[in-house]
């Protein structure tokens, strides 16, 4: 029995990324100059500049207020990032601080119309299922190859990466927050003669805000854990230093760069979850 001819899938990716390279290197440049500029701006010359005994108190203040005035989250919060700043790891925490941010904000912009395109045309949840969970389930590594082929490497294909794989529950939970939303609330809501747009923004999106938060939260996770994949091309921050410790088996330092990863995910994760309560019960 013949074998089978091989499927030249790796040669048709190639020829594909090399022609999107070409095609779109004016907008790859683009965004890698200005973009990467404006990422390294707000890294070093805004949260840089703040000193920081007053980046603690404020982060320390903001989830006093969003827990429901306890002082446990902001006590961990002011103790956590002294420690980071005690172990001189300061201006990594700030580089690690914006990849998470841009990366998060992107993803979001990007993954709230999805879940509502979704949640509104069964013709593009059939579409979009197959992709997101295409997106969920490769490995995180394997976006470092397109992130390195369109922008380099920086800041830039990090957050590049750190968007594609954060992105998908976003998408998924907007569409089922809207999903959920009560069938009697939608055929009141029509009743009442609002359009489509009133509808939308008056009723399923607030019905649906606990769900979406959710999502967000999982995001802003999920680009927090492509930190030390993204520093492998070239993204500044602790999970560089990760891999500094890792390349020259300095176990101290990459274990303390690694636990302020730690703390940073637990503020961050208990801040967001705080904000979609309402008397801060999470804390």
């Amino acid at each position: 029995m013949d074998m089978i001819p091989k499927i030249p899938m790796a040669e048709w990716v190639d020829s594909a990324t090399e022609w999107t390279t070409e095609t779109f290197e004016f907008l790859f440049d683009f965004i890698k100059d200005d973009f990467g500029d404006f990422i390294d701006w707000f890294a070093e010359d805004v949260l840089m500049a703040i000193p920081p005994w007053a980046f603690i108190l404020v982060v320390g203040v903001l989830a006093f207020l969003a827990s429901g005035k306890r002082f446990g989250l902001a006590a961990f919060s002011i103790v956590g990032l002294w420690f980071i700043y005690n172990q001189e790891l300061w201006g990594e925490l700030m580089n690690t601080f914006t990849l998470v941010i841009f990366a998060s904000l992107i993803s979001v912009i990007i993954g709230v119309p999805f879940g509502i395109w979704m949640a509104k045309s069964r013709t593009m949840q059939t579409i979009l299922t197959p992709v997101l969970d295409f997106m969920q389930t490769m490995p995180a590594f394997v976006y470092l190859i397109p992130a390195v082929a369109f922008f380099s490497i920086g800041m830039v294909p990090g957050v590049f990466a750190s968007v594609i794989f954060a992105t998908p529950p976003t998408v998924r939970f907007t569409n089922l927050g809207i999903r959920q939303v009560s069938g009697e609330l939608i055929e009141a809501s029509d009743a009442f003669g609002t359009t489509g747009m009133q509808k939308l923004f008056k009723v399923q999106l607030p019905m649906a805000k606990k769900t979406i938060m959710a999502g967000i939260n999982q995001t802003v996770m999920l680009a927090l854990s492509m930190v030390v994949i993204a520093s492998m091309i070239g993204a500044k921050g602790l999970g560089q230093t990760v891999i500094t410790g890792l390349q020259r088996a300095d176990v101290g330092k990459g274990f303390v760069a690694g636990l302020g990863i730690v703390i940073l995910a637990i503020i961050i994760d208990r801040f967001t979850q705080n904000l979609n309560t309402q008397k801060g019960e999470n804390v």
